[in-house]
């Protein structure tokens, strides 16, 4: 457990990397896609208040809408949000990366199943739109990543299901990059869970 843990952290380190910058090809709408399912995002507020807010901005502009998971790794994560497709693309604003390696010791969620974190490069402040879901402990990830929500065990197995669809190898030598599109069909700000936290609803296909 230890190896894989040194191996998959070493491996998020050199493949998920965002480039500066913004692109603006979103991925054509999969309406022939077999599924059509919804998972909700309880957003925590006061772990990653900057992180939050800059989400549900982007879900109200409807920056998501069309975009793809473009990298999905079983044991790992499914990661999506890039108007580019393939790991390289932002929004065009760059956020402050709250967590403890940078500063912020208020983030105290750690990543655990469901939660949804904040990709980016090297840089602590580079987290634009790229996020991750995480599908077992990646607790080898607190304080380097921005945690600010979760997908509860109904949500996730809808998030489980991307493991079904087919991969191919990336550049980095995972097998992730799905061969049909995981498309975010629509995704949207919902009535607050019942203890008062902001939530966003995701429409995929597949």
């Amino acid at each position: 457990m230890k190896i894989f843990k040194a191996v998959a952290a070493t491996v998020l380190a050199a493949s998920m990397l965002i480039m500066s910058g913004c692109g603006n090809n979103k991925a054509t709408y999969n309406k022939d896609a077999d599924n059509v399912k919804e998972f909700v995002i309880t957003l925590y507020p006061e772990y990653a208040p900057i992180t939050v807010d800059n989400f549900e901005d982007l879900v109200s502009d409807g920056f998501y809408n069309g975009l793809t998971f473009h990298r999905v790794v079983e044991g790992f994560m499914a990661q999506g949000g890039d108007p580019k497709g393939d790991g390289t693309g932002s929004s065009e604003k760059t956020i402050k990366g709250e967590f403890s390696q940078n500063g912020v010791t208020s983030n105290t969620m750690s990543h655990q199943r469901g939660v949804v974190s904040m990709a980016r490069s090297q840089s602590y402040d580079s987290a634009s739109s790229q996020f991750f879901i995480c599908y077992g402990d990646c607790s080898f990830l607190d304080g380097q990543y921005a945690a600010f929500g979760k997908v509860d065990e109904d949500g996730m197995k809808v998030v489980d299901e991307f493991l079904e669809v087919e991969r191919e190898t990336n550049s980095s030598g995972e097998l992730a990059v799905p061969k049909t599109p995981i498309t975010i069909e629509n995704a949207k700000i919902i009535d607050d869970s019942p203890d008062g936290h902001p939530r966003v609803e995701f429409t995929v296909s597949y």
